[in-house]
């Protein structure tokens, strides 16, 4: 059911990363293409990694995942982000299937911690996670720079950090 994503899966990936951005009411936001994922996933430094759920031999969901660190604990993590399963093989187990793989890598490589973003109004998401005993970090808000303020902050910066 759950298998290491590969080049041929990419079309697959991009047009289930449009379905995701359509649920999450933001279709506009994806403009990744299926060039740039390819690069991400199988370019000659990959950043990002792929896990593919599959049904018939079909893809029916996909994570995709990076590596980060903690500090605190000295230990990279997974940091999970895009978890998604069409809507018609949703309740087969393949979003749990998908997680549990995650956690696998997690605890055979040692990593301290598998992390994840969820927007407030998906209780259906928000419920699965608490039923495999995720917590919700509600005492820490994420922050995002973008578009002008990120390349106005940038340029009042005196390293070069490239």
């Amino acid at each position: 059911m759950i298998r290491t994503a590969q080049p041929a899966d990419v079309p697959a990936i991009h047009a289930m990363i449009r379905e995701l951005a359509e649920y999450e009411r933001e279709p506009e936001s994806a403009k990744a293409t299926v060039e740039q994922l390819h690069d991400a996933l199988f370019g000659d430094h990959p950043a990002v990694f792929g896990l593919i759920a599959e049904e018939s031999g079909e893809p029916v969901g996909f994570a995709l995942w990076f590596r980060n660190f903690s500090t605190w604990t000295g230990t990279h993590g997974v940091y999970l982000e895009d978890l998604y399963v069409r809507p018609e093989h949703r309740g087969g187990g393949h979003g749990k299937a998908l997680l549990a793989a995650l956690a696998q890598l997690c605890v055979s490589r040692g990593y301290g911690r598998f992390e994840w973003s969820v927007l407030d109004w998906n209780e259906p998401s928000i419920g699965i996670y608490k039923s495999i005993g995720a917590q919700p970090m509600d005492e820490w808000t994420v922050f995002r720079l973008t578009g002008e303020a990120l390349h106005a902050l940038a340029a009042t910066a005196d390293v070069n950090a490239a």
